[in-house]
């Protein structure tokens, strides 16, 4: 027997127990009583030796790696009264949420204790809505990067303890060390430790492994500012000057409408920055981005660490890439900000955008415009077209400098859609 769709537990209601760093005394009668019910008990090896003689059930450990064993696992137990492990809040970046995916919500029973973000923010004084959460647990700590602005506060969940010293030679790297920093380590428990200082200044050594990080975000004077909204200075990207300039960069992630989870490919990548912004704007967006040259594939890859989002898919050229089958899923937008005239691109792309998919195309030459223009006759959609300039020095005095004029054409596939007769030339 294997989980996925269809698969339904056979078992009772699999109670998923939120221990605390305090253990068993931390525990509510309710979690006590449905922990000696369990005949096998999954968790991590600490979280199985908090628990006392009484609860007889077998005690078996997480495998590692844990989540491509986890279906099997579950599998093999089917039936039996089996019980999960978790810390705090199982639903909090938890077993909890793998759990519910796995064999849905109805086959469990979640009793939580108070997560780490919640039993931090106590400490702290600060109001846990106002947060921002940043886990580190298996995932890159550039995704702290996005952030970082003035007076915000982070809470990063630690993935061990050497977490804190990588965070602070993050910040310290990206020109925010006068942020205050605060460890607090085994959390609820009798072990419970807080230390805090300066980034510029930390030299605590590593601690306890159970461990989350607050960060009070205050930056140097004179940094380059960052925040989560598209158009980031161009001074922000290294490469070789392929780049949609910061202007247009903002009129183009507001015409593809990025919304939390969504996944976007980005035709042409460049210097990667339309996928990079938009990735930025929320921590579950996705991008894939497609650039046939290995060169500006790395950097690439190095702006994508530098600004927080190293998790982008980079993939090479596009049609072949798209027509071998080797991309997952669908995108929820398309950006075609290079090859608009390469035979077949549009066509391909276009075919693998869903109904109520967005498709964005920026065109700088009159061969590229006469396409869009072609195809906005044959699908629909808006066409604009955008003139920018810069001021800049001549002489004692500012003169305003032109950029590329840029046409732009949007529009929204719909579920009816079928490739039109317009064939690129």
């Amino acid at each position: 027997m294997s989980t996925g769709p269809g698969f339904r537990w056979a078992g009772p209601p699999i109670p998923v127990i939120g221990l605390g760093a305090d253990g068993w005394p931390g525990l509510a009668e309710t979690s006590r009583a449905a922990l000696r019910e369990c005949a096998v008990l999954l968790g991590s090896d600490r979280q199985l030796a908090l628990l006392p003689d009484e609860v007889t059930a077998h005690r078996q450990a997480w495998p590692s790696p844990l989540l491509p064993a986890l279906p099997g696992l579950l599998a093999e137990r089917d039936g039996t009264r089996l019980g999960v492990l978790a810390s705090g809040d199982p639903m909090f970046y938890g077993i909890g949420t793998t759990l519910a995916r796995l064999l849905g919500p109805e086959s469990l029973r979640v009793l939580p204790q108070p997560s780490s973000a919640s039993l931090a923010c106590a400490r702290l004084g600060w109001s846990l809505p106002e947060v921002s959460i940043v886990s580190v647990v298996g995932r890159p700590l550039p995704r702290l990067l996005p952030e970082l602005t003035e007076g915000r506060r982070v809470l990063v969940l630690s993935a061990d303890a050497g977490t804190p010293g990588r965070v602070v030679e993050l910040l310290r790297d990206n020109g925010f060390g006068p942020s205050q920093v605060t460890v607090l380590e085994q959390l609820g428990g009798p072990a419970e430790r807080v230390v805090s200082g300066t980034a510029a200044d930390w030299r605590e050594p590593p601690g306890d492994p159970l461990n989350i990080v607050a960060v009070a975000v205050a930056g140097q004077p004179g940094r380059l500012r960052l925040t989560r909204l598209p158009g980031l200075p161009d001074a922000a990207y290294g490469g070789d000057g392929q780049l949609t300039k910061s202007e247009i960069r903002a009129l183009t992630l507001a015409a593809l409408a990025p919304g939390p989870g969504e996944t976007l490919w980005d035709i042409g990548g460049g210097s990667g920055s339309i996928a990079i912004e938009w990735c930025r704007t929320h921590p579950f967006c996705r991008a894939v981005t497609f650039e046939t040259l290995d060169r500006r594939r790395d950097q690439i890859s190095g702006n994508a660490r530098a600004l927080g989002v190293p998790e982008i898919d980079i993939r090479g050229e596009a049609i072949a890439e798209i027509t071998a089958g080797t991309v997952p899923g669908s995108p929820d937008a398309i950006f075609l900000g290079g090859g608009l005239t390469t035979p077949g691109l549009f066509d391909r792309c276009w075919s693998r955008l869903p109904g109520g998919g967005r498709l964005v195309a920026n065109a700088v030459t009159a061969e590229s415009e006469a396409l869009l223009v072609s195809w906005a006759g044959a699908h629909g959609g808006t066409l604009r077209r955008f003139q920018v300039y810069r001021g800049e020095p001549l002489g004692r005095f500012t003169t305003w400098r032109p950029q590329l004029p840029v046409t732009q054409w949007s529009v929204v596939k719909t579920p009816s859609a079928q490739l039109g007769d317009v064939r690129e030339t």
